[in-house]
Formats: C-alpha cells, structure tokens, sequence
C-alpha cells in the first residue's frame, strides 16, 4: 500500500486522488483535511488582520454591547461578499471602508440558525472595502459568557462575567472569522463598573488602574478561540517577575501558595521549547462554575478553583496550560479534526515539566494515570475512528468529541517517537517544530510532513512511515505503544489487593505518606462487588465521603452510586451543586444515570443546580440525562 503520508508531500493540498489509496476506515474519501468545517467564513476571500473591539457590561440586563471593528486583507479582488460566524447575536447595523476612507452604511443580512455553527453573517462589500464594523448585543443565553451574581462567586459581594471561546463559542460573543486557521491581533476597550475590574488575554500591567474603562492589546497574531475576557471584584499577587495570580480575594493568597513554582515552571518550560514570545503568564482563578480545569488565554490562563487543592497536586495543570504557549498557542491546530496537535503535545511537555521540577516518580504516577483515562476513552468511544487521533468531526459539535484520546493517545505517539529517536534528538525536533512555525495554524499532515522530513528520513530505518499512520489514522493503538507505568502505583495496587483479599488491615495500609494520586488509584478500579462492611469501613477509617480534595472526592462518590452506598448521598448533591467542572461532574451524572432511581435523583438535583453551571457543562449534563436543552 502506498502510504498515505508520501503522497500527501509533494502537495500543498490534499487530493481525492491520494486520499484514495487509503483504507475507507480511516480518512473518508472525500474529506478535504485543509477546510474547516466548523465555520462559514469564506476564507479564501477575506482574512481577518487586525480586529478592534469597543464593548460595555451590563450586568443588570446580562450582555455585551458595542461594536467590532475587522480590518481584513483581501484575498479575492472581486469578492462581493463578506461572511462571518456568529450565534445568536443581535446586529443592529454594519459599515465599511476602503483603506483609511470614511465609513459608509453597508447591508447585510443573517442566515437561519444552525444547532451547531450558529448563523453566517452575510455582508455586502464594496469593490476595494477592507473594512467593517459591525454594531451588535450579545444575549444573555450566549454560549461562550457565563454571567454570575454576586452570591455564585468566591467572595459574594460583586457580580462576575467570564467568556470560553473555545471551540465553536467566541462567535457568540463577537461576530467574526471564528476558525482557528485564521490569526489576528487585537485591541479592546471594556467599559463596565468602576469597582470591577477587566482582564483580557493580553498583556497587562499588573498595578492596573480600577477605573471601569480598561484598554487591552495583544500584539502578536491568535485564533479566535484565545479571545477571552473576564470582569470582577479581582486582584493581584506577583509569583515571580514575570508571573502572578488573578482573584477575588477570598481565594487569592492560597492560590498565590498553591501556584508559587509558576515562574520555575515558565524558565523550565523555555529550557525545553524557546524562548517565551508573550510577555507575562498570569493565572486568573474563576468562580466554581467553570467548566474546564484550565484554558490557555494567552498572557492570561483562566483555572477552575478546583485546582487549588492546598498540597500542589493539581499543579500539572498550570504546567499544561503553560506548555499551550508553544503548543496551541504558538502553532495551533488548523481545525478541529486536529486538536490532538493542540492538546497531545501539550500533554508531552507537560509530563516534562512536571518531571524536571518535582521528579520522575510524580510524572510517571501522572502519565499512568493518563493512560488510564485513555483507556476508558477508548472503550467508551462512540465510533471506532473517534480512537484515532485525525477524526473526522463534520457534523458534530467540536466540544462533545473532547475525550481522553487527543490529550493522552497523542502524549503516547510522542513518547514512541521520543523512545524511538532518543530525548535529545526529540526535543530538538519538536523546538525546531516551534520555532520553523511560529504563529502559524497547521492541520495533521503539516506536522507528519515535518516528521519525516525531518527525523524519519534523516534517521532511516528507525520507524516506518506504516506505523506513523497507525498512529494517527488507525483505531487501535500500535503493537509496540510505550505504556507507561509506575512503580508506586504497582506497590498500591499490591496494597489494594492484599486488602480486599482479607490478609491487610486498613489501619495497616501506609496512607500517611500517600499522595492525591495514589489515593486516586486505590480508589480506581475498585470491584464491583465491594460490601457494605468494605465500604462503611472505608468511609469511616478515610473519611472519604467528606473529602476536601474535588478529585478523590468524585473517585470515591462514582464508587458510592455504583455500590448505591445512601451515606455519601447527601455530600454528593453537595458536590454536584458547588463544582461545575464538567470532569468532576459528568461522570458522576453518568454514573447516576445507569439506574432508574438514580437518573431520578441526578435529574432533580440538576434542575436546581443547573443555574450554576457554564453553557458548555449544561449541554453536556443534559445529553447525559436526556433532559431537554432549554
């Protein structure tokens, strides 16, 4: 069979021809991997360059209102017809401009609403217009903004807005070229209350003058998904000269304690990959509801406050949105098919910074958990291509494919290779990666086209262009895959099993030096037959039930509802209605929704909770109960 990856590179583009010589299992014949099905700019027409936003806050009415301002380069001389992405927005009216020419009334109109992509915005253009500015409001339903009162946040004295652009979502809150293939800088202008303040994913200097009108610019080219905002009662303490914390200030001094190794992370992280292109890394910490632990803003990452855990175990993550400054960030994936080149990367370096700065032990507990979760994430894939790394998404919304599978079955290709080449050939490959494509957006076959260009052929023999496609394309992962594995686990899983086999009391287990992540894997893969007596003694010897830690917490409540183990309901509800991380809430909600009795409880505790959850997490919640989207 002719491989795939040596057709693929004497092309700018992919072909149906060589997309032929596939198996019909893997790429779809008439997939064009370049287009991003996932927007209707029209991209070859118009780029976007440089866009100016000008936006007040209303909290009391719960939108955003202003104006947008593209500049666009034009691709097509003769385009006629600008077309934008956007969801539910309310456009009041459109302008345009030639050059730096006056702005003359345009017209446009809105195409009808798609579940998933929204509604394009058609509008007119003038021979040689560049410009538009678009007039809008955002609605209080907007997908991508979470609207807070005062009583969901930390401190409950002032309300809180926070946007989650990624992936399908800045569209909602900004008419715009809404595709990752396209970058642009921009400036902004935030007009909200005098007594909160504005963060954007821009640099911005720490003693910030709290006057409600804030000016941001972020001055190196980013997709649309890394547009991002926030508005609060915030504040600010420095980790380092080039780091610092973001939050309200109930929470700011442990997450300051918490997150105190960020400027060692961000010199770790430059000795690894480059030099760091954009300034300063802040941390801001959301209110609860936040439905991801991290999101990379670039200049400002935005953490769940679940992260906080007092003990530093949830400091990978910090690493990984760190490590979505080279990766993501600085070459980002063209569309969605390739997120793994995002989020499997990101995954490697950050199994090696975690590594470099608190050992080996703690990044192998790190990696085999990893692998665990990929391993559920295989099993419980709805299609066999979803296993792959390249899948196919047309059709489908980019936020419910978010699984295990890019993150982890990506980290493994690059361990393979880093197995296969040796680290110091490796790491050189992937900082030459950064730096021959900075700034870029690139889609899966970009990357195989530099792999062999640049390690397989200079290095022929070590690994076949066969196996690179197994890799990427095949649903099962390959023979020779370098699992990973870790030496505490195995002494834990001994313990385990000496437990449950009667010859090892709890009182003797030597849980006083254990680790949230070796708590977490006596806890996984607990037997489905566990009793009563093994249970209550669990609980009442670990206190498991009352939990401080988010994360042993959800382990041990999936083992409660699988076991209907009634104590520990009350602090699930709990649990349910105050963390709106959707990894420390869905599988729970899933796991209720195995028994009639328990799809009743989680329904009725996700009525009353769902006013606290993002958008992003009620959609998910509501696929698992079958509860109608509202």
């Amino acid at each position: 069979m002719v491989s795939f990856l040596r057709c693929l590179l004497p092309l700018s583009v992919l072909t149906t021809a060589c997309l032929s010589e596939r198996p019909h299992d893997t790429v779809p014949e008439l997939l064009d991997v370049r287009r991003d099905y996932h927007s209707y700019s029209n991209v070859r027409d118009f780029r976007t360059e440089h866009l100016v936003l000008d936006l007040a806050v209303d909290f009391e009415r719960r939108v955003l209102e202003g104006a947008v301002e593209l500049n666009l380069q034009r691709l097509d001389a003769g385009a006629a017809e600008l077309r934008l992405d956007t969801r539910d927005l309310d456009v009041a009216h459109v302008e345009t401009a030639a050059g730096k020419g006056d702005w003359s009334p345009g017209s446009f109109r809105l195409d009808a609403r798609d579940a998933i992509l929204g509604s394009a915005l058609r509008i007119a253009m003038p021979p040689g217009a560049n410009r538009v500015r678009i007039h809008y409001a955002t609605r209080p339903e907007a997908s991508g903004l979470q609207w807070l009162a005062a009583a969901q946040t930390a401190d409950r004295r002032h309300p809180f807005l926070y946007s989650q652009s990624q992936a399908l979502h800045a569209r909602s809150w900004i008419p715009l070229q809404d595709t990752p293939q396209v970058r642009s800088t921009y400036e902004a202008r935030i007009r909200t209350s005098r007594n909160l303040l504005a963060a954007m994913s821009a640099c911005q200097p720490p003693e910030i003058k709290r006057d409600g009108d804030y000016f941001f610019r972020m001055s190196l080219p980013i997709p649309s998904y890394l547009i991002a905002l926030a508005v609060g009662n915030l504040y600010f303490q420095p980790t380092g000269p080039r780091t610092g914390i973001y939050a309200e200030r109930s929470v700011i001094e442990a997450a300051a304690d918490e997150f105190e190794d960020t400027e060692q992370m961000l010199k770790t992280s430059e000795r690894l990959m480059g030099s760091y292109r954009w300034g300063r890394y802040d941390v801001l910490v959301l209110p609860p509801s936040f439905p991801y632990g991290g999101m990379e803003n670039p200049c400002l990452t935005f953490v769940s406050p679940t992260s906080i855990a007092g003990d530093k175990s949830g400091v990978s993550l910090v690493a990984h949105e760190l490590a979505h400054s080279w990766s993501g960030n600085l070459v980002t994936n063209a569309t969605w098919r390739d997120f793994w080149l995002n989020e499997g990367l990101t995954t490697h370096l950050t199994h090696r910074i975690m590594e470099a700065i608190y050992g080996k032990r703690r990044s192998n507990m790190e990696r085999a958990e990893g692998m665990a979760d990929l391993q559920r994430a295989l099993a419980e894939a709805e299609k066999p291509g979803d296993r792959a790394l390249a899948v196919d998404l047309r059709g489908r919304n980019p936020d419910d494919t978010v699984t295990a599978i890019p993150y982890e079955r990506g980290a493994l290709f690059l361990a393979y290779l880093e197995s296969k080449f040796g680290r110091t050939t490796f790491d050189a490959f992937l900082r030459n990666w950064f730096d021959n494509h900075a700034f870029q957006s690139k889609i899966t076959e970009d990357f195989l086209a530099y792999l062999d260009a640049k390690l397989l052929r200079a290095h022929p023999g070590t690994v076949p262009l066969e196996k690179i496609d197994e890799w990427i394309y095949k649903p099962e992962l390959p023979d020779d895959a370098v699992l990973p594995s870790s030496e505490a686990f195995s002494e834990i899983e001994t313990q385990r099993a000496a437990w449950l086999e009667g010859r090892l009391a709890l009182a003797d287990l030597p849980t006083q030096n254990w680790s949230v992540q070796e708590w977490r894997h006596f806890l996984d893969l607990q037997p489905d037959a566990l009793t009563r007596e093994q249970l209550v003694t669990l609980d009442r010897r670990f206190n498991l039930t009352l939990s401080h830690n988010r994360f042993i917490a959800c382990d041990w409540f999936k083992i409660a509802i699988a076991h209907n183990y009634q104590a520990a309901y009350r602090a699930l509800e709990q649990h349910l209605r105050a963390v709106g991380r959707m990894r420390l809430m869905v599988p729970l909600y899933k796991e209720l929704a195995k028994t009639e009795a328990g799809l009743t409880f989680a329904r009725r505790v996700y009525a009353d909770a769902r006013p606290g959850y993002h958008p992003i997490a009620q959609t998910a919640v509501e696929r698992v109960l079958s509860v109608p989207a509202r």
